[in-house]
């Protein structure tokens, strides 16, 4: 490596991490936006719900369209509709003619899913399924039949091992399955602070998808951690 003692203070210099908000700021704009229909699907979730924070915001969101648009899905699963902020970004990636199979167990939440569907025009390519995830993908789904191309798991923390042994047998190899909430709040990273029921459970399907020769998986430091998996 040649230049002068300037070049490299410079070097340095440009090397030094920025301050969180500014990395998230800068992350955003060199990223394309989730949308209109997105970011209003956002806000209302701000306004209308107790709990915003379940969707999965636009950068995580944009990550999950992508993937599915790299995929091409002809069949694809969500396990959490929450408002259908994450289903309209996944459906929206969908092929022609692909699928979307979202699963929302709370009635209530309907009316709402489906408007926010309609705004952004791809209703036509989702199934949306109220009820339990657990007891309705059996009978979508012929276990062993490997049709699923694509699958996001964003819902009840203790089941997720549930919801991740119901769906790997049902995926094709090279299918990705993507998990929310990997790292919890941060929490998992000390469990010697932090061994509420939920933390350890998260933690415990860590370590399950951490060591199932089923897949190759990666946790990437994405908003409040995701996993991805490919399906072998």
């Amino acid at each position: 490596m040649t230049g002068n003692a300037s070049d490299l203070e410079s070097l340095c210099f440009n090397a030094m991490p920025m301050p969180v908000s500014s990395l998230e700021d800068y992350l955003e704009s060199h990223s394309t936006p989730a949308g209109d229909v997105a970011d209003a699907v956002e806000r209302w979730a701000h306004l209308h719900t107790a709990q915003p924070q379940m969707v999965c915001g636009p950068y995580e969101g944009r990550l999950l369209s992508l993937l599915c648009r790299t995929v091409r899905p002809q069949c694809a699963v969500e396990v959490g509709s929450f408002v259908g902020y994450s289903t309209l970004l996944i459906a929206t990636a969908m092929p022609p003619g692909g699928r979307l199979h979202t699963f929302e167990v709370n009635d209530e939440r309907k009316e709402t899913i489906l408007r926010h569907l309609e705004q952004a025009q791809v209703s036509h390519a989702v199934d949306l399924h109220i009820g339990d995830a657990l007891t309705l993908i059996p009978t979508l789904f012929e276990d062993n039949k490997r049709t699923i191309d694509f699958a996001f798991i964003d819902a009840d923390k203790r089941s997720q091992q549930d919801y991740y042994d119901l769906l790997v047998p049902r995926m094709r190899p090279g299918a990705l399955l993507l998990v929310d909430n990997a790292l919890w709040g941060r929490k998992v990273l000390d469990l010697q602070h932090n061994h509420d029921r939920d933390t350890l459970t998260v933690h415990a399907f860590n370590e399950y998808v951490q060591h199932d020769a089923r897949v190759e998986n990666i946790m990437l430091d994405v908003r409040d951690g995701l996993l991805i998996c490919s399906v072998l």
